[in-house]
């Protein structure tokens, strides 16, 4: 062998060693996962589930770290920065992504679609509208009467915060209706599902799940959800288009990695976070927190959140919500 080529061979050779060695690190190093929210939310559940199963699959220690403020804008910039090694994710709803371009528009310091690589489409979850008990209303057409008959005193309705998806949720129902609604932001979901207990407010778009308990108390009644399909924990509760209200909102929660993370990572990842949604134990906890899980690949969590955000831009621009103000 020419002896001039035995140097190049040497240094190819380390070359191949040390991309084995790294690849082996990016396999076998902790993974973990970015959530916007406080410890104890739903959506925090849903990742610690799912980092529980992720982490027996891919034989690697899968973390959570709640990183929550500014409604997950904070959390979308932090994993926005990490390496795109597969090392970080974020699981986040909606609202980051196909909600915020619109109602934050030129205030992101993120694009959903050019910071982040879709990887995994994990559950939908149910928005649905709520009065209280004192209001006579048993179902949707009863409602929209009685607020068209007395707007002064019906015409009010509550959602966890002011730019929230239920916040717009409420916008769209009342555009499909023809009433006037007005809204009235509450500091989170236990203050205005309180209100809505107590009667201090006459209805309440929210999560299906964050109503259960007021229901269940008799202190209110969810009259419709907004799915294509009615909700297992609310078998009775039709849906929005079942009354009459061509109204379908499937919000959901989905798995995300930096832009740039290599796409065979992204396939294994996404293959582990599916493998977790589609297995029976796991799903059964996820439907006992309220969720619909779909464990659906990068391709479909991509068409889910153009087509969400094509669907909430008019409605948003119609409530003349203004971040900020």
């Amino acid at each position: 062998m020419d002896t001039t080529r035995r140097p190049l061979l040497k240094l190819l050779c380390c070359a191949s060693l040390l991309l084995a060695a790294q690849s082996v690190w990016a396999q076998e190093g902790t993974i973990r996962i970015i959530v916007g929210y406080p410890a104890g939310a739903t959506s925090d559940a849903l990742t610690r589930v799912l980092a529980e199963h992720m982490t027996r699959t891919l034989k690697q220690t899968v973390i959570v770290e709640n990183k929550a403020g500014a409604g997950g804008r904070i959390a979308m910039e932090l994993a926005k920065a990490a390496p795109a090694d597969g090392s970080t994710l974020i699981m986040t709803p909606v609202a980051t992504m196909s909600i915020f371009p619109t109602s934050f528009a030129g205030q992101l310091r993120y694009d959903p679609f050019k910071d982040f690589a879709p990887v995994a489409h994990l559950a939908n979850f149910q928005l649905g509208l709520g009065v209280t008990s004192q209001v006579p209303s048993k179902t949707l057409a009863e409602f929209v009467a009685l607020v068209k008959s007395n707007p002064d005193k019906y015409g009010f309705y509550a959602s966890a915060a002011a730019g929230s998806l239920p916040h717009f949720f409420g916008v769209m129902f009342a555009r499909e209706a023809g009433i006037q609604l007005t809204h009235v932001p509450y500091k989170g979901t236990a203050p205005a599902m309180q209100a809505l207990a107590s009667g201090e407010i006459v209805a309440a778009t929210t999560l299906a799940a964050d109503i259960r308990p007021v229901v269940e108390s008799g202190k209110a009644r969810l009259l419709a959800v907004a799915g294509a399909e009615r909700d297992p924990m609310f078998p009775d509760v039709p849906t929005f288009r079942e009354q009459g209200f061509d109204l379908v909102a499937n919000p959901w929660y989905g798995l995300f990695a930096p832009a740039g993370t290599p796409k065979p990572t992204i396939e294994r990842v996404a293959q582990a976070a599916r493998a977790a949604v589609n297995d029976p134990a796991t799903r059964q906890r996820l439907v006992e927190m309220g969720l619909q899980p779909t464990g659906d690949g990068p391709d479909k969590l991509a068409a889910v959140m153009q087509a969400d955000f094509e669907r909430w831009a008019p409605v948003i621009k119609a409530s003349g919500f203004k971040a900020g103000q």
